[in-house]
């Protein structure tokens, strides 16, 4: 389709998840600017609180908060819950609300988040061609290839879900026209085989919000997210101590709860991410796919402390392109995090090649380019 076109509908269905969100606003703003009608669809209240526009509301967000998920889960118990808990449920309590907004507004594509799968049933059910928004590059590299029991336990989650709602389409989580992945090769790998995958790089918010620091030392930047209050206190914990006995670089601690006391390090509740890592010398996180896209936007090498879900693959990712370190979570101590630190300086080549491959893969006008040619092929 030519980029000057005009009249299409994109409905952009998504999870309550300000990460799954946030690469698709700079997406539906390119859109929008081309000239395009966007609407979203997903559980209210809380997705009027991440985006501007139209929206369908989607089921209620409330029993999908992250909150609800119990801190201490690990391994397959935490992916269990993922599925058992929260994915399929959520694709049962959407797909109404998803109908509605499809006869309602007519959309020409449907975008889906891969962790909204409503958006892929519905679609498939009436015929719209649909595309996968792939906010985390996890599940591109079939994490679960290795692990052929667990694989086929999915496998029958997604068929139960598929019968439930009259849709004979396979894995829901890859559209077979389009999957938008808000990475790059030279971060993510090759994708599994058979996956229609555009690497379009990061998606990520301007720098807003003013942070200065009056110190000449290297930054260091300790952040574990949003979503991991009540799992990070000891490791947050830890690395304020390890920061507090490295008087060679300034130390930030992000402390949501503000429980956290210090004389010689940094602590605040919130940060602007990306204003304050383009100042930062090395940014240890959890292995977040927003917060390690945008550390490595800025060329900064990482130390990764997985928690779960999608972070240990993340985590892998950095350590193959040599763009960081990683850590065991739950053991660091501050002698661990330290060293850590002390060792992700000599990575920073291998985090300027991710930077540079950001650069080069588009974003934004890239994927809107890319859903354009979907709606008119």
């Amino acid at each position: 389709m030519d980029r000057t076109a005009r009249g299409v509908r994109f409905l952009l269905v998504v999870p309550p998840l300000a990460g799954h969100v946030a690469p698709l606003r700079g997406v539906a703003a390119v859109l929008s600017s081309r000239g395009h009608a966007v609407a979203w669809c997903g559980p209210e209240p809380e997705l009027s609180a991440l985006v501007s526009g139209r929206v369908f509301p989607a089921g209620d967000s409330g029993p999908f908060s992250v909150a609800l998920r119990p801190p201490e889960l690990r391994g397959f118990a935490a992916l269990k819950y993922l599925w058992e808990s929260y994915l399929v449920p959520l694709a049962d309590a959407m797909v109404p609300g998803v109908a509605s907004a499809v006869s309602s507004f007519a959309p020409d594509v449907v975008v889906a988040d891969q962790q909204a799968m409503a958006g892929a049933l519905v679609a498939a059910r009436c015929g719209v061609p649909w595309a996968t928004s792939a906010s985390t590059s996890t599940e591109l590299a079939d994490p679960l290839g290795s692990l052929p029991k667990i694989a086929s336990w999915v496998t029958e989650l997604q068929a139960g879900l598929r019968a439930r709602h009259g849709v004979l389409l396979g894995d829901l989580r890859f559209s077979p026209h389009l999957v938008l992945a808000f990475t790059t090769r030279a971060l993510a790998g090759e994708a599994r085989p058979a996956v229609p995958v555009a690497y379009v790089g990061p998606v990520l918010p301007a720098a807003s919000g003013e942070w200065s620091l009056v110190d000449d030392r290297p930054l260091v930047v300790v952040t574990l997210g949003t979503s991991n209050g009540a799992a990070g206190t000891r490791f947050l914990a830890e690395s304020v101590d390890a920061l507090a006995g490295m008087p060679s670089v300034r130390g930030l601690v992000v402390d949501p709860s503000g429980e956290l006391s210090s004389e010689s390090v940094l602590l605040a509740r919130r940060i602007p991410q990306v204003a304050v890592f383009a100042r930062a010398s090395v940014v240890v996180c959890h292995g977040g796919h927003n917060t390690v896209c945008e550390a490595l936007a800025a060329g900064v090498p990482l130390a990764v402390a997985p928690i779960r879900d999608d972070q240990s693959m993340l985590a892998q990712q950095v350590t193959a392109a040599s763009a960081g370190v990683r850590l065991r979570f739950d053991r660091a101590k501050a002698a661990d995090i330290r060293a850590a630190i002390e060792a992700a300086e000599q990575y920073r080549p291998g985090a300027e090649k991710i930077r540079e491959s950001f650069e080069a893969a588009g974003g934004a006008e890239e994927a809107a380019t890319h859903l354009e040619s979907l709606a008119n092929p």
